[in-house]
């Protein structure tokens, strides 16, 4: 079977001796993390557990090329511009037509329409209904919204991202300081002219051949890309993202896993390929869990099942006691924190004060898993001691670092209440494995028959 392209790494057979192996005990493979993935005709799911945790949860339907396209390139084609919005409406070949805001366009002075005043020209002066444009989805489409574009396009590679046309640099801020100086001379030796670079967490401990022949591969990549934008007209996919199992493997993947579990031996041969291609010393990781040999279903084996129907209830019950209640609506999330059956051992405050420590560090695990997006409000239990609010605000904050998603957190308000913000990039967990009520259109309600 031919190994599935790369968008970086060693070759097959390429083996770097510096860089760290996976970690073994006992010639059992050790590591924080483990990937479980569950393959159907209509569905692939992939689990992301941390020891025996479930912290993240992707569903990939059968039909998700119209709305599962986040970091796909098009040829695009703009429908009509809206200068009240700052923002155009571009076709991409998708259902709903994508949205192009003013802050994401690219473009060069010369094409700038006359009449700009000086400092930023209008989006109407660099966009124009007809325009065919080259455009990358960095949001998928959302309900009754379209997909969101960006024109400053980037192609992710297993060490690098290469951000083509741009003069962009930057390394990785979790990798410490010698690492990041010596990842800074290799690339200034590396980087191809007139394109950018960044350096990706995954480079630590990378060679100078692995880091060239990333970006070898990646500027080839763009190469094709940017031929195929120029042999049409009208709206085209020109670049694809990989499955989603080969795409969570690309960023995810290090000696922190002890095993990828897959059991469909087609996509399992795929994603040990491509893992061969990109950490050789990983490879026996990928593990084919042979659903017709063992005795339970992988989900069930490694007790995701019941996590996931956790996770589906509104309610979560914390160790204690205490509760978290999530309500999501059009605007916002709100979780509501109670302290249920916690009634504590010595006083109020201190009951309250590790309640909400314990509701701190459960609210991100379960943003994390229910991938909850846009802006969220978490109603603490009130606390009468300044210095308990802040160290819950500092809980929640260190675990919301754990999070690759970016998220904003402001300090606990008189009220208690904790207002934040997550990156909304796709549909959530609930919303994935459901379909709305056609009785009650999503309310949760059914009126009573009235005679009026």
């Amino acid at each position: 079977m031919e190994p599935v392209r790369s968008t970086g790494g060693t070759a097959i057979g390429e083996v770097n001796v510096n860089r760290p192996g996976g970690r073994e005990r006992g010639g059992k493979a050790v590591g924080r993390y483990m990937m479980c993935v569950h393959v159907r005709p209509e569905t692939t799911q992939i689990a992301l557990l941390e020891g025996r945790t479930l912290v993240e949860h992707y569903v990939s339907h059968a039909a998700d090329d119209a709305t599962q396209i986040d970091g796909n390139i098009y040829r695009g084609r703009v429908q009509n511009v809206l200068p009240g919005m700052e923002a155009a409406f571009v076709d991409i070949g998708t259902p709903k037509n994508a949205v192009l805001y003013r802050g994401d366009v690219r473009y060069d002075t010369e094409d700038v329409e006359a009449g700009s005043s000086g400092g930023q020209p209008r989006i109407e002066q660099v966009l124009r209904p007809g325009q065919t444009i080259l455009c990358q989805v960095t949001k998928n489409p959302i309900g009754a919204k379209g997909a969101r574009l960006t024109q400053e396009v980037s192609i992710p590679g297993r060490f690098v991202v290469l951000v083509p046309n741009s003069s962009a640099f930057g390394i990785s801020k979790r990798l410490d300081d010698g690492e990041r100086k010596r990842l800074r001379k290799i690339i200034d030796a590396v980087r191809p002219s007139g394109h950018g670079i960044i350096v990706r967490t995954a480079a630590a401990g990378a060679s100078a051949e692995e880091l060239g022949h990333d970006v070898e591969r990646l500027v080839a990549q763009w190469d094709e890309i940017a031929s195929a934008a120029t042999k049409g007209q009208g709206a085209g996919l020109l670049y694809r993202e990989p499955a989603i199992a080969v795409r969570l493997i690309r960023e995810e993947l290090n000696h922190e896993y002890r095993a990828v579990v897959i059991d469909d031996h087609v996509l399992y041969e795929q994603v040990r390929a491509y893992v061969a291609a990109v950490n050789p010393e990983l490879a026996d990781r990928v593990e084919f869990f042979d659903p017709e040999t063992e005795p339970l279903p992988v989900f069930e084996r490694y007790h995701v099942h019941e996590q996931l129907h956790r996770a589906l209830d509104r309610k979560v019950y914390l160790p204690s006691g205490g509760s978290l209640v999530i309500d999501r609506a059009e605007a916002l999330t709100v979780i509501d924190v109670n302290t249920g059956k916690n009634v504590g051992t010595s006083n109020l405050e201190e009951t309250v004060y590790r309640n909400n420590l314990e509701a701190a560090e459960e609210v991100a695990r379960q943003l994390r898993l229910r991938d909850i997006g846009g802006i969220i409000v978490i109603d603490f239990i009130d606390m009468e001691i300044r210095g308990n609010r802040d160290k819950v605000s500092s809980a929640l904050r260190a675990a919301l670092a754990r999070d690759k998603t970016r998220t904003q957190v402001f300090d606990i308000s008189e009220l208690g209440l904790v207002e934040m913000t997550r990156k909304r990039v796709s549909e959530g967990l609930i919303e994935s494995l459901s379909t709305t009520c056609t009785v009650c259109d999503g309310r949760g309600i059914v009126f009573d028959h009235l005679d009026l």
